[in-house]
């Protein structure tokens, strides 16, 4: 992030502030593939000004697939490496005395369902990509199409847990999600998030180069107090932070690596099936317990 004497030479607006809850001073810090980079001067928000972007239309296979500059290079042939990495994420869950239902939003093509079911839980997921839903259903998960409604979690909850890895960034409306998947939670209920960590040393060095710094499907860029305080607002509070090692598809990595450098290359599927350990300190794993009755 920049700080604000470097900011007061950046373009000057009023907007929403989903974390503050009010209308607050954003300042543009940076264009980025077209895409303004707002940042709230009140909590540290950052976030993208895409007017106009569907997701409905862009997350679709060919987000899990290579087509886009961002995305994925071949998500289904990392499974066994996204596996490992999920039902860490499931232990983790269960260590923070979480047990019962649990829904996942963006559930892709269902491997954290998988996993979750494995460590005891009774999963739901709710995912906008229609193949991936469909994929998910062939093996018999309990994976709906769709984005959090109030309906649909009615009909499906109240739940035990909540997990959403990798997915808050994307969401056009993070507040009132989170207001309903609070809503969802029974007293007690614990919910976990992975995002990236706009604060972080990596993040502050790179600027509009840091790798995660992909409008326009990163809507929001979150540090660890703006996320912290989004889900305080909203009934829930922190009880654990990390930012955690994870295992990585080579070729993912390889993949974001040469659509950076502008080489769409296409690579052998072996690379996705490849995991290596890697943490460059600039994501993050929060966990909340909504308040008891």
């Amino acid at each position: 992030m920049l700080t604000l004497s470097r900011l007061r030479l950046r373009t000057s607006t009023m907007r929403d502030c989903p974390v503050c809850e009010g209308h607050t001073e954003h300042r543009t810090v940076w264009r980025k593939w077209g895409y303004p980079i707002l940042h709230c001067l009140d909590c540290g928000l950052g976030c993208t000004d895409a007017a106009g972007f569907d997701p409905e239309t862009y997350y679709t296979a060919d987000y899990f697939t290579g087509k886009h500059r961002d995305g994925y290079g071949d998500y289904v042939g990392s499974q066994a490496v996204l596996r490992g990495e999920f039902a860490g994420i499931a232990r983790h869950l269960r260590n923070c005395g979480a047990a019962g239902k649990l829904l996942e939003v963006g559930s892709a093509y269902g491997y954290f369902l998988e996993a979750a079911n494995e460590a005891g839980f009774h999963s739901t997921g709710i995912e906008i990509c229609a193949d991936a839903v469909a994929a998910s259903k062939s093996r018999g998960l309990n994976a709906h199409a769709g984005v959090v409604t109030r309906e649909f979690l009615r009909q499906h909850g109240p739940f035990d847990a909540v997990a959403m890895l990798d997915v808050i960034e994307h969401l056009p409306n993070p507040a009132p999600t989170i207001a309903m998947l609070s809503e969802s939670l029974k007293p007690g209920g614990i919910m976990t998030i992975t995002t990236g960590n706009w604060s972080s040393l990596l993040s502050r060095v790179m600027g509009s180069r840091w790798r995660l710094m992909t409008p326009p499907q990163h809507l929001y860029f979150y540090s660890r107090y703006s996320l912290a305080t989004l889900l305080a607002n909203h009934g829930l509070e922190a009880i654990h932070a990390t930012a955690p090692w994870k295992k990585v598809p080579l070729g993912l990595m390889a993949y974001q690596i040469t659509r950076r450098l502008g080489l769409p290359l296409k690579l052998p599927p072996w690379m996705s099936r490849i995991g290596l350990p890697v943490n460059l300190f600039d994501a993050m794993r929060l966990t909340a317990r909504k308040e008891p009755a």
